[in-house]
């Protein structure tokens, strides 16, 4: 079988799996990274969520073979990591104060896109607003806490502000 080498979560890792198999079942079934979740796998519901190369992406839909050893994975396992000093990621210590998660079957993949959002938001020199949330955010929460989502990210984006660039 290819080989194929990469980063999750900081550390380098290697795995000998067929090229056409998703990175969702690379990190959950050979890595045993369980954080992204399977909901989908089409690409639709959004609960795979995680980071490639800083960057929102789902694994439902990547196959390992488009993802190169200089290619750093995220998912909510490292998220806290980017955040240096800290227990927890900004939104993820919001999400917690809006007591959001219901099931919290599709949470790790809300926070890691709102992550993403925000952080796109800030390089554009500006504020969440609830138009950029209604735009880009397509993660279904099947628990329907969307009141406490939005709470969430507005407040995870004024905590992520005073945090240096890639967090």
């Amino acid at each position: 079988m290819p080989e194929h080498s990469f980063t999750v979560n900081g550390r380098q890792v290697t795995v000998d799996i067929e090229d056409d198999v998703r990175m969702l079942w690379v990190l959950r079934d050979v890595l045993g990274v369980t954080g992204p979740k399977y909901g989908c796998g089409i690409n639709v519901c959004k609960a795979c969520t995680s980071h490639y190369n800083g960057r929102a992406f789902n694994p439902c839909s990547v196959p390992v073979s488009k993802i190169g050893p200089d290619d750093e994975i995220t998912t909510i396992e490292g998220l806290a990591d980017t955040a240096p000093g800290e227990d927890l990621h900004p939104m993820q210590e919001a999400w917690l104060e809006h007591d959001v998660a219901q099931c919290g079957y599709c949470q790790p993949g809300q926070i890691m896109a709102a992550v993403d959002l925000v952080k796109k938001v800030h390089a554009e020199g500006r504020d969440l607003t609830d138009a950029d949330i209604d735009t880009n955010m397509r993660n279904v929460c099947r628990c329907g806490t969307y009141y406490r989502i939005r709470q969430a990210m507005k407040d995870g984006a004024e905590r992520m502000k005073g945090m240096k660039k890639g967090g």
